[in-house]
Protein backbone atom coordinates (compact mmCIF):
# COMPACT_ATOMS: atom_id res chain seq x y z
CA UNK A 1 0.00 0.00 0.00
CA UNK A 2 1.55 3.31 -1.06
CA UNK A 3 2.03 5.99 1.60
CA UNK A 4 -0.51 8.47 0.10
CA UNK A 5 -3.13 5.71 0.00
CA UNK A 6 -2.37 4.63 3.56
CA UNK A 7 -2.75 8.26 4.70
CA UNK A 8 -6.06 8.57 2.84
CA UNK A 9 -7.38 5.40 4.47
CA UNK A 10 -5.96 6.13 7.93
CA UNK A 11 -7.54 9.61 7.85
CA UNK A 12 -10.86 8.17 6.57
CA UNK A 13 -10.84 10.19 3.39
CA UNK A 14 -9.23 13.20 5.04
CA UNK A 15 -11.74 13.66 7.87
CA UNK A 16 -8.92 13.12 10.34
CA UNK A 17 -7.36 16.38 9.21
CA UNK A 18 -10.19 18.40 10.78
CA UNK A 19 -8.61 21.32 12.65
CA UNK A 20 -10.43 20.52 15.90
CA UNK A 21 -11.45 17.23 17.53
CA UNK A 22 -10.44 14.96 14.62
CA UNK A 23 -11.47 11.83 16.55
CA UNK A 24 -14.96 13.21 17.07
CA UNK A 25 -15.16 14.33 13.43
CA UNK A 26 -14.01 10.88 12.28
CA UNK A 27 -16.56 9.20 14.55
CA UNK A 28 -19.34 11.43 13.22
CA UNK A 29 -18.28 10.68 9.63
CA UNK A 30 -18.34 6.96 10.49
CA UNK A 31 -21.85 7.33 11.89
CA UNK A 32 -23.07 9.08 8.74
CA UNK A 33 -21.41 6.56 6.41
CA UNK A 34 -22.64 3.68 8.59
CA UNK A 35 -26.33 4.67 8.59
CA UNK A 36 -27.00 3.19 5.10
CA UNK A 37 -25.71 -0.15 6.42
CA UNK A 38 -28.57 -0.28 8.93
CA UNK A 39 -30.95 -3.10 8.11
CA UNK A 40 -28.15 -5.07 6.48
CA UNK A 41 -26.26 -6.70 9.35
CA UNK A 42 -24.15 -8.89 7.05
CA UNK A 43 -22.92 -5.83 5.14
CA UNK A 44 -22.31 -4.04 8.42
CA UNK A 45 -20.28 -6.97 9.75
CA UNK A 46 -18.31 -7.13 6.50
CA UNK A 47 -17.69 -3.37 6.63
CA UNK A 48 -16.33 -3.69 10.18
CA UNK A 49 -14.04 -6.57 9.20
CA UNK A 50 -12.70 -4.84 6.08
CA UNK A 51 -12.30 -1.53 7.90
CA UNK A 52 -10.39 -3.24 10.70
CA UNK A 53 -8.10 -5.25 8.41
CA UNK A 54 -7.38 -2.48 5.91
CA UNK A 55 -7.28 0.13 8.68
CA UNK A 56 -4.74 -1.91 10.63
CA UNK A 57 -2.39 -2.08 7.64
CA UNK A 58 -2.88 1.59 6.77
CA UNK A 59 -2.21 2.50 10.40
CA UNK A 60 0.98 0.42 10.40
CA UNK A 61 2.25 2.32 7.38
CA UNK A 62 1.07 5.78 8.44
CA UNK A 63 1.70 5.83 12.18
CA UNK A 64 5.41 5.15 12.75
CA UNK A 65 4.29 3.84 16.15
CA UNK A 66 2.54 7.08 17.10
CA UNK A 67 -1.21 7.61 17.43
CA UNK A 68 -1.36 10.76 15.34
CA UNK A 69 -4.59 12.69 15.83
CA UNK A 70 -5.34 12.54 12.12
CA UNK A 71 -5.47 8.72 12.14
CA UNK A 72 -9.21 8.13 12.58
CA UNK A 73 -9.80 4.82 10.79
CA UNK A 74 -9.71 3.28 14.26
CA UNK A 75 -12.65 5.50 15.26
CA UNK A 76 -14.52 4.27 12.18
CA UNK A 77 -14.08 0.62 13.15
CA UNK A 78 -15.05 1.35 16.75
CA UNK A 79 -18.07 3.44 15.82
CA UNK A 80 -19.36 0.78 13.44
CA UNK A 81 -18.94 -1.85 16.16
CA UNK A 82 -20.96 0.37 18.49
CA UNK A 83 -23.67 0.67 15.80
CA UNK A 84 -23.83 -3.09 15.26
CA UNK A 85 -26.62 -3.64 17.83
CA UNK A 86 -28.66 -1.11 15.83
CA UNK A 87 -28.29 -3.15 12.63
CA UNK A 88 -31.98 -4.23 12.69
CA UNK A 89 -33.02 -0.58 12.13
CA UNK A 90 -33.84 0.26 8.53
CA UNK A 91 -32.71 3.46 6.88
CA UNK A 92 -35.95 3.68 4.91
CA UNK A 93 -38.00 3.52 8.10
CA UNK A 94 -35.90 5.57 10.54
CA UNK A 95 -37.99 7.28 13.18
CA UNK A 96 -37.07 10.02 15.63
CA UNK A 97 -36.47 7.38 18.34
CA UNK A 98 -34.00 5.61 16.03
CA UNK A 99 -32.08 8.84 15.55
CA UNK A 100 -31.85 9.10 19.34
CA UNK A 101 -30.43 5.55 19.48
CA UNK A 102 -27.80 6.56 16.91
CA UNK A 103 -26.91 9.65 18.92
CA UNK A 104 -26.63 7.53 22.07
CA UNK A 105 -24.35 5.10 20.21
CA UNK A 106 -22.16 8.03 19.17
CA UNK A 107 -22.07 9.45 22.71
CA UNK A 108 -21.26 6.09 24.32
CA UNK A 109 -18.47 5.38 21.85
CA UNK A 110 -16.91 8.81 22.38
CA UNK A 111 -17.22 8.39 26.16
CA UNK A 112 -15.32 5.10 26.14
CA UNK A 113 -12.81 6.34 23.55
CA UNK A 114 -12.02 9.51 25.50
CA UNK A 115 -12.02 8.12 29.06
CA UNK A 116 -10.28 4.85 28.08
CA UNK A 117 -11.52 2.60 30.92
CA UNK A 118 -9.93 -0.79 31.64
CA UNK A 119 -8.89 -2.69 28.51
CA UNK A 120 -9.34 0.40 26.32
CA UNK A 121 -6.55 2.08 28.27
CA UNK A 122 -4.38 -1.02 28.08
CA UNK A 123 -4.52 -0.98 24.28
CA UNK A 124 -4.03 2.79 24.24
CA UNK A 125 -0.70 2.41 26.07
CA UNK A 126 0.67 0.23 23.28
CA UNK A 127 2.60 2.23 20.75
CA UNK A 128 1.89 0.27 17.61
CA UNK A 129 -0.91 -0.31 15.11
CA UNK A 130 -2.50 -2.92 17.39
CA UNK A 131 -2.78 -0.35 20.15
CA UNK A 132 -4.04 2.39 17.85
CA UNK A 133 -6.76 0.19 16.37
CA UNK A 134 -7.33 -1.93 19.48
CA UNK A 135 -8.36 0.79 21.91
CA UNK A 136 -11.15 1.97 19.61
CA UNK A 137 -12.28 -1.56 18.77
CA UNK A 138 -12.55 -2.41 22.47
CA UNK A 139 -14.26 0.95 23.14
CA UNK A 140 -16.73 0.10 20.35
CA UNK A 141 -17.41 -3.35 21.78
CA UNK A 142 -17.93 -1.95 25.28
CA UNK A 143 -20.18 0.85 24.02
CA UNK A 144 -22.15 -1.67 21.93
CA UNK A 145 -22.69 -3.90 24.97
CA UNK A 146 -23.94 -0.95 27.04
CA UNK A 147 -26.16 0.17 24.14
CA UNK A 148 -27.62 -3.34 23.89
CA UNK A 149 -28.34 -3.35 27.62
CA UNK A 150 -30.07 0.02 27.45
CA UNK A 151 -32.15 -1.09 24.45
CA UNK A 152 -33.12 -4.26 26.31
CA UNK A 153 -34.27 -2.24 29.33
CA UNK A 154 -36.07 0.42 27.25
Amino acid sequence: MARPLSHLIASFGGTGFAPRAPGTVGSLAALIVGVPLLGHWIWMALAVLVCTAVGYRATQLASNGEDHGWIVIDEVAGMWLTMFPLAPLRLSALRWADVLWLLLAFALFRLFDITKPGPVGWFDRRHDAMGIMGDDIVAGIMAGIILTGIRFLA
